[in-house]
């Protein structure tokens, strides 16, 4: 698991291949993550899967319920197979442009 962070959001990418692996280590990792706006991203990870991003659904609720965002990167995936409130783009761009709107929506009180 790689992490770096600037002062927008936490960017945490995938090293290696193996989800169960990843997904043990950000929960063992998760609450290192409290307060922050997060992006998970799997771009470098051909193989990801809607199943495997599924997985990730009770943090991803977890994580926005303490009012923060959370967005996963991958283009390999179908969105409309995935949950509604599970967060999936393509690119670190529109990864960005999320985050941004979910704050102007809390400021807002959504």
């Amino acid at each position: 698991m790689n992490i770096s962070k600037n002062k927008k959001y936490t960017l945490v990418k995938i090293e290696n291949t193996n989800i169960s692996n990843f997904l043990k280590d950000f929960t063992n990792n998760f609450t290192n993550f409290k307060g922050e706006q997060l992006i998970v991203d799997f771009s470098e990870n051909s193989n990801t899967t809607e199943k495997d991003l599924i997985l990730f659904l009770k943090l991803n609720n977890q994580h926005k319920e303490d009012g923060t965002s959370f967005v996963i990167i991958c283009e390999t995936v179908d969105i409309d197979n995935l949950p509604e409130e599970l967060n999936v783009v393509p690119t670190l761009t529109e990864a960005e442009d999320i985050i941004e709107m979910e704050a102007i929506e809390r400021d807002l009180g959504f």
